[in-house]
């Protein structure tokens, strides 16, 4: 899943921790994609249960590089 931080109503931080604690969406790959640069803001994504943060705007290559990362990890 491609999560941005900044979503209507309920931000990404919160819907990864949501995704994390159920155990029928524990397992989604996770990467967060934001606009939100600062470190303390990549550091929450990860703590909340992101596999991975990038900042926007990435190269189109990054992007899949990334995509692939998290998915070569999968079972």
């Amino acid at each position: 899943m491609i999560l941005d931080v900044m979503l209507p109503g309920l931000d990404g931080f919160e819907l990864s921790r949501r995704l994390r604690s159920d155990p029928a969406t524990r397992a989604i790959r996770i990467l967060m994609f934001s606009a939100r640069a600062q470190d303390a803001d990549r550091d929450t994504g990860l703590k909340m249960g992101a596999d991975a943060y990038l900042t926007k705007p990435a190269a189109p290559d990054r992007i899949t590089a990334s995509v692939r990362e998290l998915l070569a990890g999968l079972p």
